[in-house]
């Protein structure tokens, strides 16, 4: 399976590969070489993993502030 730039999409098609009623263990593979896009694309979905965690507080409001990596990344992307 090849990485997807948006980590929810790339989560959502690892959980469909469970279905109701599988009885069997499903395991998900990535293989990624180092110095290619794919490893690229790893490093940016775990960028945006920790944004979106640390923009979301506790009780799911948002939080307002971010810091100023944060928002270069924001927007130089």
């Amino acid at each position: 399976m090849d990485p997807w730039w948006n980590p929810a999409i790339e989560a959502q098609a690892i959980d469909r590969a469970y279905r109701m009623g599988q009885k069997n263990k499903v395991m998900a593979y990535r293989l990624i070489a180092k110095g290619t896009i794919k490893e690229k694309i790893v490093k940016l979905q775990d960028q945006k993993r920790s944004l979106a965690s640390s923009l979301i507080t506790e009780d799911e409001t948002f939080a307002p502030t971010l810091s100023m990596d944060d928002l270069e990344f924001l927007l130089d992307e």
